[in-house]
């Protein structure tokens, strides 16, 4: 019975150090609750930490937004500040005269002279214009001419006789009435010469003004 008993004891001894080697040697248990994720990285992001220079509003130097002022330009001749005159020793021919019309810069600034002159003749310097007025001699190219004060430029007019048309009906001029080009104020140059004043008979011509 004793050795019975005995081996009992040692069968049941032996396997319960068994189960407790087995559990010695396994894996030991994570603590409940716990994360194997790594930990999070307190570092900014670098959209977070945009530098002043990048958020800051740029202000532009005074030079970027310095601006000089560009010089006006002339005005255009006016007759107003401007004198006429003619020249008559062109000489003539078949009936016509050839003279220089000038016109000078009495103002005190620069202005600009450009195109054709509007010429007729009138009884006096406050009269209407006498018959048809000068037609454009287009040969002569149009020019832009600046005139400083006290200087001139010039256009040619011609004068036909008023005799050399057999329909003329003759009326006394007293001179040319001017009128500068693009202005409507007029000067008035005496010079006597004989009109047309029924239309269709063209005793003028003019060419464009050039320079002196």
């Amino acid at each position: 019975m004793w050795t019975q008993r005995i081996k009992t004891g040692l069968v049941t001894t032996t396997a319960a150090a068994s189960l407790l080697l087995l559990a010695a040697c396994g894996p030991s248990p994570s603590p409940a609750g716990s994360s194997s994720a790594p930990p999070t990285s307190a570092t900014p992001s670098a959209s977070a930490s945009s530098t002043p220079s990048q958020t800051a509003t740029m202000t532009p130097s005074p030079s970027a937004t310095a601006t000089s002022a560009a010089p006006a330009a002339p005005a255009l001749c006016k007759a107003g500040s401007l004198t006429a005159t003619t020249d008559a020793t062109g000489g003539g021919a078949a009936g016509s005269v050839y003279e220089k019309l000038i016109l000078t810069n009495s103002g005190a600034t620069n202005c600009v002279l450009e195109g054709f002159a509007g010429v007729s003749l009138t009884a006096d310097a406050n009269g209407d214009p006498i018959g048809e007025p000068a037609t454009r001699e287009t040969t002569t190219p149009v020019t832009r001419i600046e005139l400083a004060p006290g200087k001139s430029a010039w256009a040619e007019i011609r004068y036909t006789q008023a005799g050399n048309y057999g329909d003329c009906t003759r009326v006394p001029a007293a001179g040319f009435r001017i009128y500068p080009p693009n202005d409507t104020a007029s000067l008035f140059v005496a010079e006597p010469h004989d009109a047309c004043s029924n239309a269709g008979i063209k005793l003028l011509t003019v060419t464009a003004f050039q320079a002196v």
